[in-house]
C-alpha cells in the first residue's frame, strides 16, 4: 500500500514563489549597483576613458612616488589631453620626504599629467610647518615642486594670518612667498605676568 503525502496548500506555493522572486530581485539589484555611472559629456567633448574610485600615483625620474591623487571620478578627454577630477585629494611629497596635502572641489591634470590645478575652495596644508593656504584656484607643477595661486589667498600659521593677491611655494626648498597687497594679523606675544613662572 503506497503512502500518499498531502498536497501543498496554495499558501505554501505562494510563499515559495515569493521567495524565488525575492532572490531574483536581489541578484538584479547587486548587478545594477556594480554598473558604472553615465558617461560624462560636457563642453570638453566625449572622454576616451573615465574611472571611478581612483588612486593615481606619479613617480619622479628616480622612481620615487612624488604625487598621489584620490578622486571619486576621473575623466580624460583626448582632444585636449586633459584629465578632470571630482573632489580631488592630493598628497605632494617633497625631496625631504615631507607630505603636503591639497584638495579642491574639482581638479584638472594638464597634458602628460602636469600641472595639477585645484579649483573651488582649494587648500594646501603643510602639517610639518603648521601652515595652511586657502584660495580659489591653486596650481602645482610636480616636476619643479612649485605651487602657486594668482587668486586672493589666505595664509595661516596660528595665531598669525596673512592675505595677499598672489601666493608661491617651492615645496622642495620649503619656501613660501605671499605678494601684492599683503595684509597680516600678527598678535603680540603676551608678556609673562607675576603669576606666571619664568621659563
Amino acid at each position: 500500500m503506497a503512502l500518499r503525502l498531502p498536497r501543498p496548500s496554495f499558501r505554501v506555493w505562494l510563499f515559495l514563489l515569493l521567495l524565488v522572486l525575492g532572490g531574483v530581485l536581489a541578484l538584479l539589484d547587486q548587478r545594477a549597483s556594480r554598473e558604472p555611472g553615465p558617461v560624462p559629456r560636457d563642453e570638453a567633448g566625449e572622454p576616451d576613458y573615465y574611472l571611478e574610485g581612483v588612486r593615481l600615483t606619479r613617480f619622479d625620474a628616480e622612481g620615487r612616488a612624488h604625487q598621489r591623487l584620490d578622486t571619486p571620478r576621473l575623466v580624460h578627454t583626448p582632444h585636449d589631453d586633459v584629465t578632470r577630477l571630482q573632489a580631488p585629494a592630493a598628497r605632494l611629497i617633497d625631496t625631504s620626504g615631507r607630505t603636503w596635502f591639497g584638495h579642491g572641489a574639482v581638479g584638472t591634470l594638464g597634458a602628460d599629467g602636469n600641472p595639477l590645478t585645484l579649483s573651488g575652495d582649494a587648500r594646501l596644508r603643510a602639517p610639518a610647518e603648521r601652515w595652511q593656504l586657502d584660495t580659489d584656484i591653486l596650481h602645482f607643477d610636480a616636476d619643479t615642486g612649485h605651487a602657486w595661486s594668482e587668486t586672493a589667498a589666505l595664509l595661516q600659521q596660528p595665531p598669525q594670518r596673512m592675505r595677499g593677491e598672489r601666493f608661491d611655494a617651492w615645496i622642495h626648498d620649503n619656501r613660501v612667498r605671499l605678494t601684492d597687497n599683503v595684509r597680516g594679523h600678527h598678535p603680540p606675544e603676551t608678556p609673562p605676568t607675576d603669576e606666571d613662572p619664568e621659563p
